[in-house]
């Protein structure tokens, strides 16, 4: 059997029943260690850790499928987890039909992300599958995606950068049934959304902001809103579903706009309320600063600005910037609600960050809520790494 024995120490993790196996942890390897192939883990004496997909060109060079050892990797373990992540998702998730149905380790499952849109023969599985033990294994989790769902079309993702750092090539394209279809649409609640699966960021559609769009549109009655990197222009139609005076959205895609506009359309929303401005976010705040622009809720939900650890620097800067602006724009009683998805960055440092902009803007503000993504992102007790999105909402003090 293929075998890999750690270092002395370094099965401490593992007993913690943390799911990655670093390359610096390994003391030897045994066998057949190809791409994708399972392997069994034991401590520097010997003791069986877990079972792991083995991944040589990845820095996280095992991914644990199971603490068991007599739990079998086969096609019977990824039914299995894909019917108990869709159990799961039925009992937590309401009032929308695009869910996160499989978040990677969460759902031990590590490195497979599957959104699913719709339902049954008229939906869309959309997946990434990016590690290697995942790749391996595609054929096997495709059919059982398509058996447990009773959704016969599955498309392909795997377009992410992570995909390279295990050695992969970028792929997209239909897995199973049909090619999306371009006009796909969802409901989360009461919003409708058109999801562009094929070109789209991620898997089309941000899945994990839905409760945190709620939430913007339970506030913005009556309010004039701004929604920084608006991307389809999700906050923005809550907060127009919400009864908002106005809203201002920038974003630097145009194309993203089209389907934000489209969107506007789509729910009847009267579209003198909404502005869409396709320009830079940071060059368009400090315009609107010169300006003496005023806004009552603002939302700030930048893309990844730090991509690995060595990035935080840098990331930290952007994100004090753009909450130092941001905390300027706003009205005295006005709600900043400020987002980071870099998993490299700690709710603790963001929280730090915000407070930094928030003093250097002069201003004070309280802190009313910490935000997270939906329920359909859990996370593992012993992974704190699968909780990438962290925000805050903030009220300015008059």
């Amino acid at each position: 059997m293929n075998t890999i024995t750690l270092k002395p120490g370094k099965e401490k993790s593992l007993l913690r029943r943390h799911p990655w196996i670093y390359a610096t942890g390994i003391a030897t390897t045994e066998g057949r260690c190809e791409p994708g192939a399972t392997v069994i883990v034991r401590a520097a004496d010997g003791r069986f850790l877990a079972k792991a997909a083995y991944s040589p060109e990845s820095q996280i060079r095992a991914r644990v499928w199971t603490f068991d050892e007599n739990e079998p990797v086969d096609h019977a373990l990824f039914k299995r987890r894909v019917a108990a992540a869709l159990a799961y998702r039925r009992q937590w998730v309401r009032d929308s039909d695009a869910v996160r149905l499989v978040f990677g380790e969460s759902d031990r499952l590590p490195g497979l992300i599957v959104d699913y849109y719709g339902n049954g023969a008229t939906g869309q599985l959309v997946c990434q599958f990016n590690s290697a033990g995942v790749e391996h294994w595609k054929t096997a989790i495709v059919q059982a995606l398509v058996k447990e769902t009773g959704c016969p079309n599955v498309y392909e993702r795997s377009d992410a950068a992570v995909r390279q750092r295990e050695g992969l090539e970028l792929v997209t394209g239909v897995l199973a049934g049909a090619e999306p279809d371009p006009a796909l649409s969802v409901t989360e609640h009461g919003v409708r959304y058109y999801v562009d699966v094929r070109n789209g960021h991620k898997t089309g559609f941000y899945v994990d902001q839905r409760d945190n769009r709620k939430l913007v549109g339970d506030l913005a009655e009556g309010r004039e809103v701004l929604n920084c990197f608006c991307y389809t222009g999700g906050f923005s139609l809550a907060a127009l579903r919400g009864g908002a005076k106005s809203v201002t959205s920038i974003d630097s895609s145009g194309e993203a706009l089209k389907i934000a506009a489209g969107n506007v359309t789509l729910n009847g929303f009267d579209p003198e309320r909404a502005t869409w401005l396709d320009a830079d976010v940071f060059k368009s705040l400090r315009e609107f600063r010169a300006e003496g622009r005023q806004f009552d809720l603002i939302v700030l939900d930048p893309p990844k600005f730090a991509p690995s650890a060595q990035h935080i620097d840098r990331a930290a800067r952007a994100y004090k910037e753009i909450n130092l602006v941001g905390m300027q724009l706003l009205r005295p009683g006005g709600l900043l609600f400020t987002y980071s998805c870099s998993g490299a960055i700690s709710m603790e440092l963001f929280q730090k960050i915000v407070a930094g902009a928030v003093t250097d803007a002069r201003a004070d503000a309280r802190i009313l809520r910490r935000l997270s993504a939906g329920t359909d992102h859990p996370m593992l007790a012993a992974f704190p790494e699968g909780e990438y999105l962290k925000g805050l909402l903030l009220e300015k003090v008059a």
